[in-house]
C-alpha cells in the first residue's frame, strides 16, 4: 500500500491565529489511503520524537484525518474534501512551503 501523500505543503500560521503555529496538509487518493497517511504520520512521530497527538479526528470516515498536536496541526484529506474545504484559501495570508513527491508525508 502507497503511504505517501501527495501536493503536501505547509502553511506557517504563526502571527495570523493563537490556534496552533503550523498546518501540514497532504492529499490521499482513496480513504485506506489517508487513513493510511494519518497512521504512518502518527507512528513516526512517536517513534521519532516521541510526540504523541493531543486529539485525533476522522479516522472512522477518513475523508479528512486531523492529528492535532498543539504546536501544529496535520490534516490528510481525500482529494475531493481538500477542494471542497480548500484550507489553503482560508488561510491565504500564511507563508506555504511546497513538498515534491520526494519529500511526501
Amino acid at each position: 500500500m502507497e503511504r505517501k501523500g501527495v501536493d503536501v505543503l505547509l502553511l506557517d500560521l504563526r502571527g495570523l491565529t493563537s490556534a496552533t503555529d503550523w498546518f501540514v496538509i497532504a492529499t490521499g487518493e482513496s480513504d485506506i489511503q489517508v487513513r493510511s497517511i494519518a497512521e504512518r504520520v502518527e507512528e513516526r512521530l512517536a517513534r521519532d520524537f516521541d510526540a504523541r497527538p493531543w486529539h485525533i479526528e476522522g479516522l472512522k470516515r477518513t475523508h479528512w484525518v486531523l492529528l492535532d498536536y498543539v504546536d501544529f496541526v496535520v490534516h490528510v484529506f481525500h482529494r475531493e474534501a481538500r477542494a471542497f474545504y480548500d484550507l489553503e484559501r482560508l488561510w491565504a495570508d500564511a507563508p506555504v512551503e511546497r513538498f515534491g513527491t520526494d519529500d511526501a508525508v
